[in-house]
């Protein structure tokens, strides 16, 4: 294996939590590198003095490549870190130079391939990645990229083969949970799992980042499968690497909330609620516990959201249709508006917590039409999902 390509960088073992919308707002873009979005307090903070740092260099040499990349890539790995989407938008303000060319420098086509897909503009992503790969095919960012782009849009083929590039690019584990991400969906969950698990416990040298990913998948592998004492087990192991994983606190919010264990989901989230995707956990979880004292708590998630939604609709963002369509349907009861948005939402991607959503929608909405796409999919795929199969089971039977 060559010695460069022994692991993959920051940016390319941060595709996956690109791609996760449900723990992520829309990054905001400002208008120009010089632009006041927030005064932040003075503190100690190495990272920001660090990125004050870096702003400083940019602002003076705005046309330095290597700088704009190596900025945009710290950006990129706060907003992970940090979990605030604003970073996203400073890492594009970052490469605005060369932003919108036909083909930038394949250092800033990657990122922006990448901070494309965390706005959902997966053909966009995907043409930056092909252009990649055919003129670097030894990139195994841009292959990992590129997979997980295929599997989100659940097209599983191309998403095997570009896998299959990363064996002799990345390491062994980043390459089996690419190959296992892709069996889950497709019918081999079982074989899946167990060799994700078995190849991790090989790699236990393997850094935070990459173990809180994989256990992140082994729990929803096992959730899925209806083992809730192995979803919960790899879910905290995961968080004890890291609580801060906003992908990973969605998921195991999820997760708890299929338990009915409300307290836990509040307990989980409440400091991460600037978070659209956690706020919107955080008012489930009222609406669940339904205890003395939540009205006018659940009273104002449900308004906080409304106004979030509202603003993304204006904005053209159409990145949280799945979150914004569990808000109809959980806590306004709007059973045809969830439905239309998650019609929505499916055509854009197709993972199990789209499936369960429009099959929600369409069986508290009636319409058995609409449940008939994800229905035909669940079947042609071999999907392994019990959540799935049970409302299926349920939409069938007319209940």
């Amino acid at each position: 294996m060559p010695t460069r390509f022994a692991r993959l960088t920051a940016p390319a073992l941060l595709a996956y939590a690109l791609l996760a919308p449900m723990a992520q707002g829309a990054p905001h873009i400002p208008a120009s590198g010089g632009a006041v979005v927030e005064r932040l307090p003075r503190r100690a903070d190495p990272v920001q003095r660090e990125l004050a740092s870096l702003r400083a260099q940019l602002a003076a040499s705005p046309s330095d490549l290597a700088l704009a990349t190596r900025t945009a890539q710290r950006y990129i790995a706060v907003a992970r870190q940090e979990t605030d989407p604003r970073y996203f938008g400073y890492a594009q303000a970052a490469l605005a130079p060369w932003w919108s060319m036909a083909a930038p420098p394949p250092e800033v086509r990657l990122l922006r391939a990448i901070l494309l897909q965390s706005t959902h503009h997966f053909a966009e992503a995907l043409r930056d990645l092909d252009a990649i790969v055919a003129a670097d095919p030894a990139n195994p960012q841009a292959w990992l990229t590129r997979a997980i782009v295929q599997t989100v849009r659940g097209d599983y083929q191309a998403a095997t083969a570009s896998c299959a590039r990363l064996s002799s690019l990345s390491t062994e584990l980043v390459t089996i949970t690419c190959v296992a991400n892709v069996g889950a969906m497709t019918g081999r969950s079982a074989k899946s799992e167990a060799l994700l698990e078995m190849t991790l416990r090989r790699n236990q040298e393997a850094d935070a980042g990459m173990q809180v990913w994989v256990l992140t998948l082994l729990g929803e592998m096992a959730q899925r499968r209806g083992d809730a004492r192995a979803a919960e087990e790899r879910f905290r192991r995961a968080l004890a690497l890291d609580a801060r994983d906003s992908y990973l606190l969605g998921a195991y919010a999820d997760f708890l909330l299929d338990q009915r264990r409300a307290p836990e989901v509040i307990a989980l989230v409440k400091d991460h609620t600037r978070i659209d995707a956690l706020l919107l956990r955080h008012a489930l979880a009222l609406r669940q516990g339904g205890a003395a004292g939540t009205g006018d708590a659940l009273r104002n998630a449900d308004a906080e959201l409304k106004a979030r939604f509202e603003a993304a609709m204006r904005r053209g963002d159409t990145v949280h249709q799945r979150e914004q369509a569990r808000y109809e349907l959980h806590i306004r009861a709007n059973a045809n508006n969830a439905l239309a948005l998650a019609q929505q939402n499916w055509a854009v991607q197709k993972e199990s917590a789209d499936m369960i959503i429009l099959l929600e929608a369409a069986a508290k909405a009636g319409d058995k039409a609409a449940a008939a796409p994800v229905i035909d999919w669940v079947a042609r795929h071999a999907l392994e999902d019990v959540a799935v199969a049970r409302l299926v089971k349920q939409i069938r039977a007319g209940a």
